[in-house]
């Protein structure tokens, strides 16, 4: 075998122009369909932990003058970060569903033509 060959096609193959072929995309229609998903429950999952995290240290009197009053409202902070963070995973699932329903029909009609083809 000619390793030397083989790199040499690898190195050329890596400064080809790539064609943009129908299995590109396909990839870009499934990722179009998730990015909404992904997008939101990282962000709100992020969110609703940094929500949580000031309710703990309200309520542990690590912020705030140290009251009844701030424990009170580290408590209430917590738990709306808590119930965030809960409904994240029903909300996602819930968008991912919604984004694969619109792309549903595109996708599916491309990886036919792309079966038909390799067939």
């Amino acid at each position: 075998m000619n390793t030397d060959k083989i790199y040499a096609e690898a190195i050329a193959n890596e400064y080809a122009p790539k064609d943009t072929s129908k299995v590109v995309a396909l990839k870009k229609l499934d990722r179009k369909a998730k990015s909404k998903a992904n997008i939101f429950a990282y962000t709100f999952g992020i969110m609703m932990t940094l929500v949580l995290g000031v309710g703990m240290c309200l309520a542990m009197k690590v912020i705030g003058d140290g009251s009844a009053l701030m424990m009170a409202a580290g408590i209430v902070v917590g738990m709306i970060g808590i119930a965030g963070v809960g409904i994240n995973y029903p909300v996602y699932k819930k968008m991912l569903e919604n984004g694969k329903k619109r792309y549903a029909f595109e996708i599916i009609q491309l990886a036919k033509e792309i079966s038909e083809e390799a067939g």
